[in-house]
């Protein structure tokens, strides 16, 4: 009785044991599943949020320029030769025929001060001589004065108030430059030198070079004339222009005319006469863009076209056309280049106007005037415009044309930069000077990408690949223990570490024993083919003598041998073949080296990919199923049949997936790439040049780019491309991957 009791509840007891272990397993699995699954969409999740900022970032760049009318009213002075705003576009400065410069504020419409230069001469012509308000003014007499526009900024309770006035730098005395009126009047100022340049009546030139030094008596700037000439054209000149240094002077006549002369040996020589247009169009406005190295020609047309000169193969110069925009079909009227970028302003006769950028090749904005226009000028800062009509109608205008260098062509195509022999891909983000043409092209960084990743994957397959078949296949389990953990356990060491060594070890040695170095490549699988072949014909008594799965320990000392004479055999090598110095070789017949090279980085960032590949190509060649081989090795086939027949065809999805996943870590790389290359960004396979890829650049010019500005956000861009490559890589590994999986699975 009492054991039936004890029976009953040692049963009771187990039951309720069991129905808790049940409970509390379901408890887990059902935990494990949500978990497993909030883990994964969390990661999907945070990808995704991941692309959306780096869109949200980067798509103000193709935003399109727009501009919005602020105020209307009308202009109170009389016709202008010349108009300009201010950088905070508050206060525009006009020029009037007569003399009389005033300073209007844009808000109101007031008159906030007024000066005249002279009152017994009255202004034929007008030229600013620097991006600082220095100006020269020609009168009717012959004579041109300097002056300078100058902006006093004062904070009376703690607010910013701009007071305008003319200064005289060189003093208010007016220079003796012609005995004739001059018609058209141009110039450049520099640190140390200023050049004027007048056209006067019987088609002459009249050009005067000074030195400007500080005044020994005061704080102001004394001129001293070096040189005059006077230049006889063969037309009428209606546009002369004139680059600092004295450097290029550029005569234009009303038909297309030119005639450009370079200054050497202080004189002025032809160096090209050509006409700019076609028959019966004539050139009606002609300007410079920022920097000086641009012609920006108007014609008849509407057609606004951009020269550069362009040096040819034998070093050369020649005005060569880049590039044509078009306005309308009416003659352009007003050329205004911006005063901090490539772009500029055109009028036309209607009163269209449009907005336009050099390197992006974009009409980034178009509106019409409703009438001619009489003058425009936009501030330093591009975002504000005043147009003044013909009828005295001024309007002011809000522009918001943040990127304008940025577009798709620039981007991805090739672009005729200035200075440059033929369009080209280049990445050149910051200079020294405030006016150079910033190139944004993301080719040769996504080239420099690839190519550091293909180099590496070159070291790396054949190394991971083969030695983890090897290891999973025919190798000994007590040396696969050894051999395994050593492999991944290079995967803990840092990039860092690896970029440092081989940016300040592994470079100089690979350029002092470059001959040597190769002849490794080539050499050590030759002896392993060789020592292999020799053991397998070697007596069964020696070869029984190594157990099975340890031969690849008889390797060692092949490979260090053959590592030895193979550097021994290159210094004669290199003293035969390429006169003792193989770099300097390359060199001298057309094939550049670079110490920091692709080598370098295929070897260092190959060393760094290996352990991925091999692990996990590794685990799946081991990971097939035992009955398989024994099944293939019972039906007679040999190791190496099941191998290539069985074992690689069901092992494939996981080699597969360990070379996209390797493919992906070689094209993220950062550090190597930082400290082992060059970081130039040029496009050549060359193995002895270095790159720049995607992710170093945005290391190397984050920190330095101002946050919003273009530069800022086609680093983020690059970000982006990058996001798009490793995921493009993913997707190919699983497509292909589940492939596989389907023609395999069954096996």
């Amino acid at each position: 009785m009492s054991t039936s009791i004890k029976d009953t509840t040692r049963k009771l007891l187990d039951q309720q044991t069991q129905s808790g272990k049940h409970k509390r397993r379901k408890v887990s699995d059902i935990l494990a599943r949500y978990g497993i699954a909030i883990g994964g969409m969390s990661v999907i999740v945070a990808v995704v949020l991941i692309c959306f900022y780096l869109l949200w970032v980067v798509l103000p760049i193709f935003k399109p320029a727009a501009v919005e009318l602020e105020k209307d009213y009308v202009w109170s002075q009389e016709q202008l030769l010349h108009l300009e705003v201010e950088e905070y576009g508050e206060i525009a400065f006009g020029l009037e025929p007569s003399g009389n410069m005033r300073f209007t504020d844009i808000e109101n419409n007031k008159e906030l001060a007024t000066f005249e230069l002279a009152s017994e001469a009255n202004v034929t012509a007008f030229a600013q001589l620097d991006l600082k308000g220095m100006m020269a003014v020609a009168l009717d007499n012959g004579k041109v004065r300097l002056l300078q526009q100058d902006y006093a900024i004062s904070y009376p309770d703690n607010k910013r108030q701009l007071t305008p006035s003319i200064q005289y730098p060189f003093g208010e005395d007016s220079i003796d430059f012609s005995e004739e009126d001059v018609t058209v009047l141009n110039g450049k100022l520099w640190d140390d030198g200023m050049l004027l340049v007048g056209a006067t009546a019987g088609n002459q030139l009249v050009t005067k070079l000074f030195y400007v030094e500080q005044s020994f008596l005061g704080e102001g700037l004394e001129l001293e004339e070096n040189t005059s000439s006077v230049i006889q054209l063969g037309f009428t000149p209606k546009f002369v222009l004139a680059t600092q240094g004295p450097d290029w002077l550029y005569a234009i006549g009303e038909h297309g005319e030119l005639s450009s002369y370079r200054y050497e040996g202080g004189d002025w020589e032809l160096r090209e006469t050509k006409q700019l247009t076609d028959s019966g169009v004539g050139v009606s406005q002609a300007s410079f863009l920022l920097g000086n190295v641009s012609l920006m020609i108007g014609d008849s047309n509407g057609t606004i076209s951009q020269w550069f000169q362009v040096k040819n193969d034998n070093n050369v110069s020649s005005l060569t056309k880049i590039r044509d925009f078009q306005l309308g079909q009416k003659p352009i009227t007003q050329i205004v280049p911006e005063a901090r970028r490539k772009g500029f302003i055109a009028t036309d006769t209607q009163g269209k106007v449009g907005i336009f950028y050099t390197t992006s090749e974009r009409l980034l904005k178009e509106f019409d005037f409703g009438q001619a226009v009489q003058a425009l000028s936009i501030n330093s800062r591009s975002n504000k415009l005043l147009v003044i009509g013909d009828d005295s109608q001024a309007t002011t205008f809000f522009v918001e044309n943040e990127h304008p260098e940025i577009s798709w062509s620039a981007l991805w195509n090739q672009v005729f930069y200035e200075g440059y022999q033929e369009p080209t891909f280049t990445w050149q983000s910051s200079a020294s000077t405030n006016d150079y043409e910033s190139k944004f092209s993301l080719v040769p960084l996504s080239f420099g990408t690839l190519k550091a990743a293909f180099y590496a994957m070159l070291f790396a397959v054949p190394l991971a690949i083969f030695g983890a078949i090897f290891t999973a296949y025919f190798m000994a389990p007590k040396m696969r223990s050894m051999v395994k953990p050593t492999v991944e356990i290079m995967e803990a060491l840092p990039t860092v570490i690896l970029g440092f060594l081989a940016g300040l070890w592994l470079a100089p040695v690979i350029e002092e024993t470059l001959v040597g170095f190769l002849l490794t490549l080539i050499l050590l699988p030759l002896f392993t083919v060789i020592f292999g072949l020799l053991w397998n014909k070697a007596p069964g008594s020696i070869r029984h003598k190594v157990p099975d799965g340890w031969q690849a320990a008889l390797l060692l000392p092949v490979i260090i041998l053959g590592t030895v004479f193979a550097f021994w055999l290159g210094e004669p090598v290199e003293a035969w073949l390429f006169d003792g110095n193989m770099p300097a070789w390359l060199d001298a017949n057309g094939f550049n080296y670079d110490q920091r090279n692709s080598l370098v980085v295929g070897l260092a960032m190959g060393f760094a990919v290996i352990p991925t590949i091999f692990s996990i190509t590794e685990d799946a060649i081991f990971s097939v199923p035992k009955h398989l081989t024994n099944g293939s090795l019972a039906l007679g086939a040999s190791q190496w049949q099941t191998l290539t027949r069985v074992v690689l065809p069901t092992a494939s999805p996981g080699i597969f997936s360990a070379l996209m996943i390797g493919l992906g870590r070689a094209v993220g790389e950062t550090m190597i790439v930082l400290m082992a290359t060059g970081n130039t960004p040029v496009m050549d396979m060359n193995i002895f040049e270095g790159m720049r890829t995607l992710s170093a650049n945005i290391a190397v010019e984050m920190p330095e780019s101002e946050v919003g500005s273009s530069h800022y956000r086609v680093l983020f861009l690059a970000a982006f491309v990058l996001f798009l490559f490793t995921f493009a890589f993913n997707t190919i590994a699983e497509i292909v991957r589940q492939r596989l999986r389907n023609k395999y699975g069954s096996l």
